[in-house]
């Protein structure tokens, strides 16, 4: 018995010794401690691995934890700044678009890539036909303590909030990110209050303004009272406290001063509007201005619109000011483009049913008035105008179907050959007119197309006017020719040039669905 308990004894020590041993390993050597874990409890690893991401992480983890705050403070920061920046300052630099600068929304940039300037050949008959004047900032740098005083004394005047700016007719307004959006429509409200200085409704800085201002100006020929300059308090570090909007003389009356510019806009506006299509619209309202105004590089007020329509005399910017406002007036998204064509020059950029021209009204005001600058592409205008500033994201020019409709012959007019019609094509009365638009219409059947007619004498082309201010062509063909197809639904548009012999062309642009 003795010897047994002795046996058992020496045993225990043994394991004790054993032990002992190894919790000094483990103590010492984690891995061993790891796999011995592993041995007992198979199951364990996924649980701890879990466990270790809530509570157990080392300080490499932590380490880890830092860095990442810091990244996502600097990736905030640079998210603050771009959208601090609107658009790139409007500067002599700025020639072509650059669809990722910051504060351009995505969807509108242009693919217009401008032509060299060294390229641009001004004929002589157009020679020093320019005028047009960039936007000027007069910008003062002012002490801390004044700006505080300012930002605690100044009103903000009208916010604009609740206004509604198109960018099909307003596509200034439509490059602007939302913050520059809101300057520009305060700037907008208290320009038309006359509320001239106001601090600015968000945070910007005095470039940032300069783009806000410009899109405001261009936009918006019936602000005819605002000046082209203006200007801004600034801290030292570029961030505007205070907005001095700057008025001409108009200003000081101008309830009379609107309504001399409603008549003489009105005289032309009324005219146009008795034409059927958008083409013969533009068309009289760019007649109209050539026989109303006279280009003078002294004209008073000559980058307004009003100097043309109510003096009578003005420059480039007067001249295409004016012929934006009457365009809008009739719901045809009318731009004013400004750039280089031997000198600063501004000219229009017009949307028609299939695209966008550049129209320059300013050329086009030469002797008895013509047609050489009128709805023209960016390949037409090439050798002779570079858009600059913010007009090179406008839309490219590359419309045709109204491109060349008045081609400077010796009669100003195309014969049948040149539109490739023959003598029987001819219609003489309006229910032969009638008979050929129906069989057109079944002929082409649902869908947007375009088909052609030809009429005689300007006793038919009365008639064929009242035919359509009167809908009558609607019971005379359409109904019945749409029952035919199976259409539901009818949008047509109408254009009209006078050819060779006392004929017209009649174009139709059909939707019929």
């Amino acid at each position: 018995m003795k010897k047994f308990i002795k046996t058992l004894l020496y045993i225990l020590g043994i394991l004790f010794a054993l032990f002992g041993t190894l919790v000094i390993v483990c103590a010492f050597r984690p891995d061993v401690t790891e796999r011995i874990a592993d041995f007992l409890y198979p199951n364990r690893k996924s649980a701890t691995a879990d466990m270790g991401q809530v509570a157990g992480e080392d300080k490499a983890s932590e380490f880890s934890r830092v860095e990442e705050k810091e990244e996502g403070a600097k990736e905030e920061a640079a998210k603050a700044e771009r959208t601090e920046t609107a658009l790139p300052e409007v500067s002599e630099e700025v020639t072509a678009p650059a669809p990722e600068e910051e504060g351009i929304e995505p969807g509108i940039t242009s693919e217009y890539m401008p032509p060299d300037e060294t390229d641009v050949v001004v004929p002589e008959t157009v020679a020093g036909k320019n005028g047009y004047q960039q936007i000027q900032d007069d910008n003062q740098q002012i002490a801390e303590e004044e700006a505080r005083q300012i930002q605690d004394q100044l009103s903000i005047g009208s916010a604009g909030d609740g206004l509604i700016f198109d960018s099909r007719f307003y596509p200034y307004y439509g490059m602007l990110d939302e913050k520059g959006r809101h300057l520009y429509r305060q700037i907008y409200a208290n320009a038309g209050e006359l509320y001239s200085v106001f601090a600015p409704v968000e945070p910007t800085t005095a470039g940032q303004l300069k783009n806000v201002f410009a899109a405001v100006y261009n936009d918006h020929p019936e602000l005819f009272w605002m000046e082209t300059s203006y200007a801004c308090k600034c801290r030292s570090n570029g961030q505007c406290v205070e907005i001095d909007l700057r008025f001409n003389r108009t200003a000081q009356d101008l309830e009379n001063a609107r309504t001399l510019f409603d008549e003489n806009a009105n005289q032309i506006l009324t005219a146009a509007q008795s034409a059927v299509s958008d083409y013969e619209k533009e068309k009289l309202v760019h007649d109209a201005l050539i026989d109303k105004v006279s280009y003078n590089l002294r004209a008073e007020m000559n980058q307004s619109a009003y100097s043309a329509l109510v003096n009578g005399q003005t420059v480039c910017a007067g001249y295409a000011r004016a012929l934006q406002y009457l365009l809008q007036q009739l719901k045809i998204p009318c731009y004013y483009c400004t750039g280089y064509a031997g000198e600063n020059h501004a000219w229009n950029i017009v949307e028609l049913s299939d695209g966008y021209y550049n129209v320059d009204a300013t050329w086009d005001d030469t002797g008895e008035g013509g047609y050489e600058y009128f709805n023209k592409t960016d390949a037409d205008y090439a050798d002779t105008h570079v858009r600059k500033e913010l007009a090179v994201y406008l839309p490219p020019c590359n419309g045709q179907s109204f491109r060349n409709l008045e081609p400077g012959r010796e009669d100003g007019k195309r014969s049948l050959e040149d539109i490739g019609f023959s003598e029987s094509q001819i219609l003489y009365d309006l229910p032969t007119y009638h008979e050929n638009c129906y069989a057109q219409v079944t002929a082409n059947g649902l869908g947007s197309y375009t088909f052609y007619s030809v009429i005689e004498g300007e006793e038919l082309l009365e008639a064929w006017y009242t035919d359509y201010r009167s809908e009558n062509y609607r019971q005379e063909y359409m109904e019945e020719a749409m029952t035919q197809i199976g259409a539901s639904a009818c949008e047509i548009r109408l254009s009209v040039e006078e050819l060779q012999g006392g004929r017209y062309l009649i174009t139709h642009e059909v939707v019929l669905h």
